[in-house]
């Protein structure tokens, strides 16, 4: 199969091109700058020069393929609106340039946050949670199968770790050596699910290869580590106290540390059989690597 992916020299897209390469799929790597470039093609996959906001870009390299999984998407938390607005518009673009073929498309999205329970892949994001414009855009994504394309969404947890990981660990970790103290809101016992790369990107070969249209995911190895226990570790790795902070403290981190979201991955491992084995978070950050 020769899958394009958008995001492929990115934190997951780096782990899902070899991934799909070692199981003799071809792969059509998006790459918006030299050094995403020389990377996907290093990697051994094609390359593609061109950015989410190429349209006809992203339609072209959909339709020279034989399925898509779109990983790319823009960061920017001071516009976080103007993110989503362009992950939709991708994702429209790429769906419409598989439409009627049957052919697969798989959107990384994000575990949803209910309130009260641990979130299957049957929930929803609560209106106007952090999340909720990922959502509507999965939404958007399932919505294509009824138009021909074998859509589904991974649902990725707050936490995607490993070594080589500057995500939300890392900027807790920068925080904590900025103020003096390993940090958390409130009493702590609010949990992250989380999920290690290498076993995410299992899971989106497994979805390009197999996912029924419309299938929701769950790539989800721990389904809720307390924050507390993180700002443990981080304590301890970098001999700091651990201890309640307001949550101004985090910035845009503040409100999604406070909120309690653990999520599970059981329907998923029953549909595709997918199962996490590398290490869970504790023991992850355990080995070292963020604190080098």
């Amino acid at each position: 199969m020769r899958v394009f992916v958008t995001g492929a020299s990115g934190w997951i897209g780096s782990a899902v091109v070899p991934e799909l390469l070692g199981a003799g799929h071809q792969v059509l790597g998006l790459a918006r700058s030299d050094d995403s470039a020389e990377a996907i093609a290093a990697a051994g996959a094609e390359v593609l020069r061109g950015d989410l906001a190429d349209l006809d870009t992203l339609r072209a390299g959909a339709a020279s393929s034989d399925g898509a999984i779109h990983l790319a998407f823009i960061h920017d938390f001071s516009d976080f609106e103007a993110s989503v607005t362009a992950d939709r518009r991708a994702i429209e673009t790429i769906g419409a340039a598989l439409e009627g073929s049957g052919k697969p498309l798989v959107i990384a999205s994000g575990t949803p946050a209910v309130p009260g329970h641990v979130a299957t892949e049957r929930d929803e994001s609560s209106p106007g949670s952090p999340v909720a414009g990922r959502a509507a855009n999965a939404r958007a994504a399932l919505g294509m199968a009824a138009r021909g394309v074998r859509s589904s969404v991974v649902g990725l947890p707050r936490t995607v770790h490993g070594d080589g990981d500057h995500g939300f660990i890392a900027r807790l970790i920068a925080i904590a050596r900025d103020k003096g103290v390993s940090g958390y809101v409130g009493d702590g016992s609010s949990r992250w699910p989380a999920v290690h790369v290498l076993d995410a990107a299992h899971l989106f070969r497994l979805a390009v290869e197999q996912a029924p249209a419309g299938s929701r995911l769950h790539a989800v190895g721990d389904e809720g580590v307390p924050i507390r226990d993180i700002a443990g570790v981080i304590g301890r790795h970098l001999n700091l106290p651990a201890a309640s902070v307001p949550a101004g403290d985090f910035g845009f981190l503040g409100q999604i540390l406070a909120v309690d979201q653990p999520a599970s991955a059981g329907l998923t491992r029953e549909l595709l059989g997918w199962r996490p084995v590398q290490p869970g978070l504790i023991e992850d950050m355990d080995k070292g690597h963020y604190f080098g």
